[in-house]
């Protein structure tokens, strides 16, 4: 396990994000925030923050349940654990900046687009990350990142936040069960071990020079 970001690097990224979303909207003007469950929208919540601070201006914020949205949803299980949408301001030309910890195939993020887009028609949904890890399997990209970290595809990025974890700092940590089937196809039959066999002892011959004619 590796720690990728302390508490203060995480704080720093954040005021870079905040600075970049300013400066690239030319201020809040129809700004709004959506975060993606359970810790997008944490660092949303963080974000929206600190342009009250800096700005003095409350910029609308809301959370999305991605869970139903999930193109995998039939494949991870029968009845999947729904939290709840929380969206209480009209998404309809406003420029949404859709939140999340961890950019990785773009697949999560094309859900939270479908479900943002029921709610209505924004004028533009900009992408802000912690992470982006790479490795994406869909033709989407963050506008603002805190970090890009180069990552294979087995390894797993923990990012932990102080309301959920208790603490503020980003893990890489190797997966264990790819370490046992590490180069071997998922339809691989079971190695088989041989029995090893008995050195057999190689007897040694002699031989003899051919004796001289004494004659």
């Amino acid at each position: 396990m590796k720690k990728i970001m302390e508490e203060s690097d995480i704080r720093r990224a954040l005021i870079r994000i905040v600075h970049e979303i300013i400066e690239h909207n030319r201020g809040t003007k129809k700004l709004a925030f959506i975060g993606i469950k359970r810790r997008g929208d944490i660092i949303a919540r963080r974000i929206a923050e600190r342009i009250k601070a800096n700005e003095g201006l409350t910029v609308p914020i809301g959370a999305l349940d991605i869970n139903l949205y999930r193109d995998d949803l039939q494949l991870i299980s029968d009845a999947p654990i729904v939290e709840g949408t929380d969206i209480n301001f009209d998404v309809n030309k406003r420029i949404i900046v859709l939140v999340d910890d961890v950019l990785y195939t773009g697949r999560t993020i094309r859900a939270a687009i479908e479900e943002i887009l029921d709610f209505g028609r924004p004028m533009a949904i900009q992408l802000a990350v912690l992470i982006d890890r790479g490795h994406r399997e869909l033709p989407i990209q963050a506008d603002y990142v805190g970090k890009k970290l180069p990552t294979a595809k087995h390894e797993i990025v923990d990012v932990r936040i102080k309301e959920l974890d208790g603490e503020d700092c980003v893990l890489l940590q190797a997966d264990l069960k790819h370490k046992s089937s590490k180069n071997r196809p998922a339809n691989a039959p079971p190695r088989i071990q041989m029995p090893r066999q008995p050195r057999q002892k190689v007897k040694q011959l002699t031989i003899e020079s051919p004796k001289k004619d004494e004659s």
